[in-house]
């Protein structure tokens, strides 16, 4: 093929992929568009037919692994462990907005980190919003910090993201230095988005609650409690012993699979459908798609604006670089695009691509498939995002926020060596 129509075509493409999961005609998953069009792109050569096989299996355990966590996220939920924290939140936080926003950011950035940011879009970001209605307080800071905390609470271990997956894999290094290496840039992150939504919101937030909260108080969920904890164990283990940690998120979610079937709560239908398969289908495509346009061009034109090194000049700027990729072509895109270009210069690379990634896409709606995701939930309760005030708050966020945890990568990479 033509090497200037092979180039037009990936990238028309790619578009097109991202458009449609944008909009999502017609309510279609993703995949309707995303598999036909890596489909076309085999078919006419525009990517060599090994070259997709290796993006296959590249991305084929990190997609296993997103099942695992989705299905364990969702089984979780069945348990009650989500309405059990709206209630815990609606008790201790009465009258008061600016202690739920706090437990707002304290559970967000936990499930986030532990469950993904799925978890906190999906499951979270409804429960908060019957929290603040319970409370009758505003509920626009609330349900604003579960989409930010979504994205950037999303940088402390390899199971938090998908994006984190793939960097996981490129960067050699075991889950716990990963997570050693992201804690303090996480913390940095998560502080300014705290002190920034505390002050854009502060009229809101003000504004107080007028209800008091009802009911008794909730039933602890402590076999999904014991179970998280235990895969995350699972994790730590898996690491030291350089066993995939998708193995210990499939034992998590095989102990609540059974004992939801044994109880009856859940059925086979039901879990396997919480596994999201058309979603997982449009990574895997998508992940084609875009290695289509990095092999037509794109990584010979980044090539020349990737920093070299880790000094902190060079990680700002691979940061900055990511930030920008993920706002333009959505954050999973920018990831797979960047990581061969910045693996070779090592981890502390990697991470600031990761750095980027995670806490750019609060700038724009479609900047990550988190953010996407979360204004779809907005609309089915009734309420709208403006597009002005999500991009101001976006503003004051993001710089801030990208600087100061590259900072704080840095320090890091000092402290405990890259």
């Amino acid at each position: 093929m033509n090497s200037s129509f092979a180039e037009l075509l990936s990238v028309g493409l790619l578009v097109l992929v991202l458009g449609c999961a944008v909009v999502r005609p017609w309510g279609w998953p993703e995949a309707v568009v995303a598999v036909p069009a890596a489909g076309v792109l085999v078919a006419t050569g525009a990517i060599a037919p090994a070259h997709a096989r290796a993006e296959a299996a590249q991305l084929g355990p990190v997609i296993g692994f997103l099942a695992a966590v989705l299905v364990l996220a969702q089984l979780c939920d069945d348990e009650g462990l989500f309405q059990a924290c709206g209630a815990w939140m609606a008790r201790s936080a009465a009258g008061r907005p600016r202690r739920l926003l706090v437990q707002v950011f304290g559970l967000a950035s936990v499930i986030t980190a532990v469950l993904s940011l799925d978890a906190t879009i999906v499951l979270l970001t409804p429960v908060v919003f019957a929290t603040a209605a319970r409370l009758g307080a505003r509920p626009k800071p609330h349900v604003y910090a579960c989409t930010h905390l979504s994205n950037t609470a999303s940088l402390l271990l390899p199971v938090s993201n998908l994006t984190n997956l793939l960097a996981f894999a490129a960067s050699g290094l075991g889950f716990v230095r990963f997570a050693g290496l992201m804690a303090l840039p996480w913390l940095v992150a998560i502080g300014v988005e705290y002190v920034v939504l505390r002050r854009f919101f502060a009229a809101d937030l003000d504004a107080g609650a007028r209800a008091e909260p009802v009911g008794e108080a909730p039933e602890l969920p402590l076999f999904a409690l014991l179970t998280v904890g235990g895969t995350l164990a699972g994790f730590v283990l898996a690491s030291a012993l350089g066993v995939d940690p998708a193995w210990a998120a499939l034992l998590g979610a095989l102990v609540l699979a059974v004992r939801a079937l044994v109880r009856r709560r859940s059925t086979p239908v039901a879990i396997v459908r919480s596994a999201a398969l058309p979603f997982l289908a449009f990574v895997l495509a998508l992940g084609i798609v875009v290695r289509a346009v990095v092999d037509n061009g794109l990584a010979t034109a980044l090539t020349h604006l990737v920093p070299g090194g880790t000094a902190l000049p060079a990680l700002l700027g691979i940061a900055v670089l990511a930030a920008v990729l993920a706002n333009v072509i959505n954050n999973l895109p920018a990831v797979l695009v960047l990581l061969p270009l910045t693996a070779p210069a090592g981890p502390g690379a990697v991470l600031a691509v990761l750095l980027g990634v995670n806490i750019g896409p609060n700038l724009t709606y479609a900047g990550s498939l988190a953010t996407l995701l979360w204004r779809r939930i907005v609309r089915e309760h009734e309420s709208e995002v403006d597009l002005g005030e999500f991009t101001r708050l976006g503003l004051l966020v993001v710089p801030a926020a990208l600087l100061l945890s590259v900072v704080a990568l840095w320090v890091s990479l000092h402290l405990l060596g890259g």
